[in-house]
């Protein structure tokens, strides 16, 4: 046991992907969670687990009030909680959430972990600069000519290790309200409809839920203070004015997007306009629950290596 804690200190960053043992426990291939939402009894197997939540339970102590330890690693590498979706984000101006994918060292960043063991990660640079849609519509299922992109040439481009990695997913397509300030309003808007695909864009409220400030992590108190508020999220970075995966809800055109100065608008960013049509892409990709993390501890000088 004591080897699996220690990896968990030095490698898991939330995660515990492919740690092979011996015993009952056998090859874990699964996402580590705090288990104080999780009540487990493994007494009468003498505290030998036969699942994922009994060793992490067997590791820290089976705890139904208060955290266990383990809480604290994902506090330590800036792993947060999500109170609206069974997610954890990566939070803060930079965590240790650089990952090798597409064999580009350090290219990628993960966004959030899920409790179904998928890692939804995005690109830390663009791609280059394109129309979100060309016939000037907000609607990504429609498709939309970027989506037609990312999930065509893009996708086709990718290694064939990297596309054995993806799994198609369901991506928040929902329309957005300008300057909401709840933000659980806003991802029950961004969920009120899905599309299920391979490569997306981030959202606006995952671009919010990265930031580590709980002053900025609404839409107008962001916007209000973005000075302040776009130092503390590590998902605004020198890629200015790129696409978010959210319509405006006022209209089918407007999509919104992050500005030079971290703020997220919509104002002259429409679908398609021919003076002003091309903007910087992200892409997002979901990783499958059976990807493991093989070496690596995060860093931009030593980025987490999936398999």
């Amino acid at each position: 046991m004591k080897k699996i804690k220690e990896f968990l200190k030095s490698y898991l960053v939330g995660l515990i992907l492919g740690i092979v043992v011996s015993g009952t426990i056998g090859v874990i291939a699964a996402t580590y969670f705090p288990s104080k939402d999780v009540t487990y009894d493994n007494t009468a197997s003498g505290l030998e687990s036969t699942n994922v939540q009994g060793a992490i339970d067997e590791l820290y102590g089976v705890c139904t009030a208060e955290p266990p330890a383990g809480d604290q690693i994902i506090e330590d590498n800036g792993l947060e909680k999500d109170p609206y979706e069974c997610r954890y984000f990566f939070t803060g101006a930079n965590p240790n959430n650089y990952v090798t994918f597409n064999n580009e060292p350090a290219g990628w960043r993960i966004i959030s972990v899920g409790c179904d063991g998928t890692i939804k990660i995005v690109r830390t640079a663009s791609i280059g600069d394109m129309v979100w849609d060309s016939s000037n519509n907000n609607n990504w299922a429609r498709p939309a000519t970027l989506n037609t992109y990312l999930n065509g040439t893009y996708l086709n481009r990718l290694s064939s290790e990297a596309k054995s990695q993806i799994v198609a997913s369901n991506y928040s397509i929902g329309a957005v309200t300008d300057g909401n300030i709840d933000l659980a309003d806003q991802v029950n808007d961004e969920n009120s409809t899905t599309w299920n695909g391979k490569i997306a864009l981030p959202t606006v409220s995952e671009y919010l839920r990265t930031n580590s400030n709980s002053n900025c992590k609404t839409f107008g108190t962001y916007n209000n203070n973005f000075g302040t508020c776009r130092r503390t999220t590590w998902m605004f970075n020198s890629v200015y004015w790129w696409w978010t995966l959210s319509p405006y809800s006022d209209n089918s055109y407007y999509v919104f997007f992050v500005g030079s100065y971290g703020y997220v608008d919509d104002d002259y960013f429409i679908a398609y306009d021919a003076s002003n049509a091309s903007r910087a892409v992200r892409p997002a990709i979901t990783l499958s629950s059976e990807v493991q993390i093989t070496g690596g501890i995060g860093t931009e000088s030593d980025p987490y290596i999936v398999n």
